[in-house]
């Protein structure tokens, strides 16, 4: 009776370990009847393709239960759907020393994909050499607007984000942090994108509608449980 007593507690933390394993790239019913659609199912991606291109490169591979940019040359993807006012969530891992980011409002007018998008940071922010800046942390708006540090993570830790859109009221949590809410647009949007790279990028951040967006940097990134609700 006592080895019994004493295994249930192991019985049990297996049992929630695949429990929560199997909803990985999955949707609970509550999600599903609130309206949230999966664009990554764990299986494929048939959702997403290359910037300006019709399929995926090779270098983006599924691996276990994510959504993998295995090595540079893969390319920038975004979603074959564009979108306006929405609530996304996902995960995040970036390698050591690794950068990537994900992109709102994308479109292919311009010659990359960050052309117009802004862009929420993913780094490894105690190896990669672009962590001088707190706006280039992961988190932030690129450029635009800092994260704290509360929301920040070490490499190789997952992370997950929320970054709602609605109405030009631009809202991201990383970690369950708030780092941004802010409204496009507004003078003190326009005020941060005078002061930032993008002041002479025309176009940047003007557009109503776009794609969501992830970006190759050349370093190693896992997605996973990205889904998304149209508001």
């Amino acid at each position: 009776m006592k080895n019994s007593i004493k295994a249930l507690p192991l019985m049990f933390a297996l049992s929630s370990t695949a429990c929560a394993w199997a909803q990985e790239n999955q949707l609970t019913e509550q999600e599903q009847q609130a309206g949230w659609h999966l664009l990554f199912n764990g299986k494929d991606m048939s959702q997403w393709r290359n910037f300006k291109g019709e399929g995926v490169k090779q270098q983006w591979q599924i691996e276990g239960d994510t959504m993998t940019l295995t090595a540079g040359g893969g390319g920038d993807i975004l979603t074959k759907k564009s979108y306006q006012n929405f609530d996304l969530k996902l995960e995040w891992k970036i390698a050591k020393k690794g950068n990537s980011g994900i992109f709102v409002l994308a479109d292919e007018k311009g010659s990359a994909i960050y052309s117009h998008a802004p862009e929420i940071q993913i780094l490894d922010n105690k190896e990669h050499p672009d962590n001088k800046i707190d706006s280039h942390l992961a988190g932030s708006i690129y450029d635009l607007f800092a994260a704290p540090s509360s929301a920040h993570k070490e490499a190789e830790q997952w992370n997950d984000v929320r970054i709602r859109l609605n109405d030009n009221h631009l809202e991201v949590w990383q970690n369950g942090i708030s780092t941004t809410s802010i409204v496009i647009g507004s003078t003190t949007w326009n005020a941060l994108v005078k002061n930032s790279k993008f002041a002479t990028w025309q176009g940047f951040a003007e557009s109503q509608q776009g794609h969501i967006g992830l970006q190759d940097h050349g370093d190693r990134v896992w997605f996973k449980n990205i889904k998304i609700k149209e508001l």
